[in-house]
């Protein structure tokens, strides 16, 4: 009954004329940036954050969650019509949602991706609400300890699920862990890894990493590639209705991609990319049935399974960030520095001491699949448009709304230096093969777990082994070596590199 008042007070405030008009913006930009190639959610997230400043924070955070699962719309209209994945988790789509558009089906490889989203989005925010209770009381039960050994397990969850090579991901944690130490020490007041430099002393601006690595280093990454690789196919999309025989292989393959993304969403390091790609190994694992076109020639499972997988994970994923805190991708990492912005600290006490804007959000969830469906499907002429405008005309447009925003935040010049340094950074990366998500993961946790770990040590007065002797930490070290175990396996290391290699 509980969960039906909390409901009826979330949708009280999400059908308010201003909260409603965020939902749509959310919706409509997340949508935008999904079809745009090169721009995902992490970057127009990043470059949003500051003008989220100005909002109340329910407004905020509704609009910046309507980006998120907006962009997992929108990233598969370009998957099927470009054969560019719009945003990451569209990967997977490409491999027969773009061989259907040459088939002449870009139609129904759209309606299955849309229905599979919305499908999917609205199981996803049921998993939330039903979730939600059980999981904060729990996360009451936790001391310091239980903190410092659930962060260890999202960062070895990170590696484990990071794409690429596992020793790559674990550096790129430890990057981030060691830029999260610069700045002002808590407990002693001495500059730490500033070099003499003041503006450095409050550490370094999350905005400024995520906007650098993620935004600007995607821009010279794209700028390097040729025009020419855009084949967008816009003639042939008419009759976006699936067939009969279309819809008896679309449901059962997205009932299993909205189980799999559900579970995948909530673990930490896990997100929709990891589940778009499980959600189609699975769906290649099952039989064929007559007459069904092969994998990797324009099967419509291939496009629904990965789809209603990635849009149950980017809702799920919201669990464990407002439930205990912490983020399992690092597109809640962005949350929690939106949070942090309007002085709201994520954890389990957001539901009690702020119980509007926790269920408002969740109620925002539904009223966004539903828009997005609307914005999807019907517009699909103008999102074909905006897919011929060449990348030229978009990126000093891009650039520019990156540097205002940075400067923003603190109204400081040295801030866009170091978002330029931070895009040089990210390119290298990118070149390398190197994923930036485990760094910025590492960089939002690594204050928390230093806070955590030194107050754990101060209530047992320096004894390590309170790590070892409460029973909730003990467990979760243990599987989080249980995790890196299991990755380091030859068998595992093979079939997760198969994995990875889909695209």
């Amino acid at each position: 009954m509980d969960l039906f008042n909390n409901l009826s007070l979330g949708f009280g405030v999400a059908f308010t004329q201003v909260n409603l008009m965020y939902a749509f913006i959310g919706c409509l930009l997340g949508t935008l940036i999904g079809v745009l190639p090169g721009i995902g959610p992490l970057a127009t997230i990043a470059m949003l954050l500051p003008a989220t400043y100005a909002l109340p924070p329910v407004s905020a955070l509704i609009m910046l969650a309507g980006i998120y699962y907006g962009a997992q719309y929108g990233g598969s209209t370009t998957a099927v019509l470009v054969n560019l994945p719009g945003e990451a988790s569209s990967v997977v789509t490409i491999i027969d949602g773009h061989q259907m558009a040459r088939n002449g089906r870009a139609g129904p490889a759209l309606a299955a991706a849309g229905l599979g989203s919305f499908f999917a989005g609205c199981v996803g925010t049921l998993v939330l609400a039903a979730f939600a209770v059980p999981l904060t009381e729990v996360a009451f039960k936790f001391g310091p300890a239980e903190y410092f050994s659930l962060m260890i397990l999202g960062l070895v969850g990170a590696v484990v699920l990071a794409s690429g090579s596992l020793l790559k991901a674990v550096g790129m944690i430890l990057l981030g862990l060691l830029l999260g130490l610069v700045g002002t020490d808590v407990n002693s007041g001495v500059a730490r890894y500033s070099f003499d430099i003041p503006e450095l002393t409050d550490g370094l601006g999350f905005i400024v990493i995520a906007m650098g690595v993620f935004g600007y280093g995607e821009i010279i990454h794209n700028l390097g590639k040729h025009e020419s690789e855009r084949q967008v196919y816009t003639s042939e999309v008419k009759g976006l209705m699936p067939t009969l025989e279309d819809f008896k292989r679309m449901v059962p393959a997205t009932l299993r991609g909205t189980a799999l993304g559900s579970v995948l969403g909530i673990l930490p390091g896990g997100g929709a990319v990891m589940a778009a790609f499980a959600a189609y190994t699975i769906e290649k694992k099952t039989k064929l049935n007559p007459g069904e076109v092969p994998f990797g020639k324009g099967n419509i499972r291939g496009v629904a399974a990965p789809e209603a997988a990635n849009n149950a994970a980017s809702q799920t994923s919201f669990i464990p960030l407002l439930t205990l805190g912490i983020p399992p991708n690092a597109v809640m990492a962005l949350m929690v520095g939106a949070m942090t912005i309007h002085n709201i600290q994520p954890g389990p006490q957001v539901m009690t001491s702020n119980p509007e804007l926790f269920w408002g959000l969740i109620a925002s969830m539904w009223i966004g699949n539903a828009m997005l469906i609307i914005l999807n499907l019907p517009l699909i002429g103008i999102w074909i448009k905006l897919l011929s405008v060449p990348y030229r005309w978009l990126f000093p447009a891009i650039v520019l709304f990156c540097a205002i925003g940075v400067y923003s935040t603190n109204n400081n010049t040295f801030d866009i230096w170091m978002v330029a340094i931070f895009g040089f950074i990210g390119y290298v990366f990118i070149k390398l093969g190197m994923e930036p998500a485990p760094l910025l993961l590492g960089f939002i946790l690594g204050p928390m777990m230093e806070e955590n770990l030194r107050r754990a040590l101060l209530l047992s007065r320096g004894d390590w082994s309170v790590f070892l002797t409460r029973g909730l930490s003990l467990s979760l070290l243990l599987v989080a070596v249980a995790l890196l175990a299991v990755v380091m396996l030859p068998s595992m290391k093979k079939k997760r590199e198969e994995a990875f290699v889909e695209e």
